[in-house]
């Protein structure tokens, strides 16, 4: 997969918004989407919040989407797989860039019909742990109809809109842009999760 490493690494050099359209393995996102399923049939997906652990705050009005938070000691075979595969990026990352990054940390986001996130920056003002976010989508046969685009805003430039198509990765620096997820018309799908330096 490092051919697709390098592509969003470029990408990211060149425009600050890195981009591989073929990020996960058609067989991971597939399992992936399936996981988040399961967990929304179980009740497990949970209303998202904006803030950290010391100061958490719900308010449907910034952000209606719904969260699980990854775990390697679940044993889950589909997170084991997405995770090593960060794992991996995170070291060709570290070798190619040096970053330093040695710490991450990923839920799983589902936007049902009428979910938006409100325009944000991912990293914290009162910790600045989280160094780059990474994205990737898990959507199939997603269309412009459909919504649920990521708007990225960068000053100078125009807005960049981005489709949340299945297999994609999108990676930024989690304290330099704002970004927003616009109100999706049917589920909408991801791995969300920031690249950290603790």
């Amino acid at each position: 997969m490092e051919e697709q490493f390098e592509e969003i690494i470029a990408q990211f050099i060149q425009h600050k918004v890195g981009i591989a359209d073929l990020f996960l393995t058609g067989q991971l996102a597939n399992l992936l989407h399936k996981h988040i399923d399961r967990l929304q049939e179980n009740g497990e997906m949970r209303m998202a919040g904006t803030g950290n652990d010391k100061n958490p705050n719900r308010n449907e009005l910034v952000r209606s989407d719904k969260i699980h938070w990854l775990d390697k000691k679940n044993k889950q075979a589909e997170e084991q797989g997405f995770l090593e595969h960060v794992e991996d990026f995170i070291d060709y990352l570290n070798r190619t860039c040096y970053t330093g990054i040695n710490a991450y940390e990923f839920h799983y986001a589902l936007y049902e019909k009428g979910s938006f996130y409100k325009r944000h920056k991912d990293q914290f003002q009162t910790d600045s742990k989280r160094k780059y976010s990474l994205i990737s989508y898990l959507n199939e046969d997603w269309t412009e109809q459909d919504g649920g685009q990521l708007w990225i805003h960068q000053d100078g430039y125009d807005t960049q809109k981005i489709m949340p198509t299945n297999r994609k990765a999108v990676f930024f620096q989690s304290n330099e842009l704002e970004h927003e997820v616009t109100i999706a018309a049917r589920p909408r799908m991801s791995v969300t999760g920031w690249l950290k330096r603790i």
